[in-house]
């Protein structure tokens, strides 16, 4: 039987409409409503395209999203003056700085300048250590978003062998954090990881997080396994293909993320859960 598609449009949609309810119920009761601040640096086009994504489910949500565009000869400086004004903002809930940025700006300095309590791409130290401590306040959009689909479906984490291809700080890392934290055996493959099909082979549930297409081969998939693929990279021919060979996996696995739909309207949909629960905490610290 082929593997069946996990439809990450439709549980983002979900997710999307909960918070919308929430927010209408603010709107009732005339309450400040929750607010986002967007910064992005420079003119990258693939940039600008995520950052108007983002812009359009905040609005369509009720998230108040303020835009910043900075040129890309921006001093570090600079930026993180303007990060310093939304901290210290009361109406900013949430910051997000879009990434990557130009090459003369430090990125670990920047995600470190935005506080904590307003980081909801969850990048900072402090939330990236909660996820550690077991005890996870703002997580990181993509990994958050990925243990909700596979909720959806009913996975059983527990005793269940995980494997993550990919050791990014932004996915592969956090993402085995939190199938741990789920009770799944977790093994994470990098650049240096010998024989990466015996460890594909090994996966009740696999995530591919690499950018490298269809790095893993179809005939490498533990027949029954549940495969979610992050990667999204588009051929020659105009094709977007993930990191898993898709048309082979799906002859081998139960449950597979299709690329697109899978995993990326899922990320935006957990931003704003984010920037929800920011502004919760926010309203109840204030």
């Amino acid at each position: 039987m082929p593997a069946k598609l996990i439809d990450g449009k439709r549980v983002a949609t979900q997710v999307r409409d909960r918070i919308k309810q929430q927010i209408q119920l603010l709107i009732q009761q005339n309450q400040r409503l929750p607010g986002l601040a967007v910064i992005l640096v420079g003119d990258d086009p693939a940039s600008q395209v995520y950052v108007r994504n983002k812009q359009n489910a905040c609005r369509e949500a009720g998230i108040i999203s303020t835009h910043h565009h900075l040129p890309a000869t921006v001093v570090a400086d600079e930026l993180l003056a303007l990060i310093d004004r939304l901290n210290a903002d009361s109406t900013v809930d949430g910051i997000l700085v879009q990434l990557p940025l130009p090459a003369h700006i430090p990125s670990d300095t920047v995600i470190e300048r935005i506080s904590p309590s307003k980081d909801v791409d969850g990048f900072h130290p402090y939330n990236v250590g909660r996820l550690v401590q077991r005890h996870p306040t703002l997580r990181p959009c993509t990994p958050f978003g990925i243990i909700t689909l596979l909720e959806s479906i009913g996975t059983d984490f527990k005793g269940k062998n995980a494997v993550v291809v990919g050791a990014s700080n932004i996915v592969g890392r956090p993402m085995a954090m939190e199938l741990l934290l789920a009770g799944s055996t977790v093994t994470i493959c990098h650049r240096f990881t010998n024989d990466l099909a015996e460890q594909v082979g090994r996966a009740d549930i696999l995530v591919a997080a690499v950018g490298k297409p269809e790095l893993v081969r179809g005939a490498w998939i533990r027949p029954g396994a549940t495969v979610v693929d992050v990667g999204i990279t588009r051929t020659s021919s105009g094709k977007l293909v993930g990191d898993v060979e898709f048309d082979a996996a799906s002859e081998r696995a139960a449950w597979i993320t299709p690329v697109p739909g899978g995993v990326g309207p899922m990320t935006v949909a957990m931003l704003l859960q984010n920037t929800l629960q920011a502004y919760q905490e926010n309203v109840t610290t204030i």
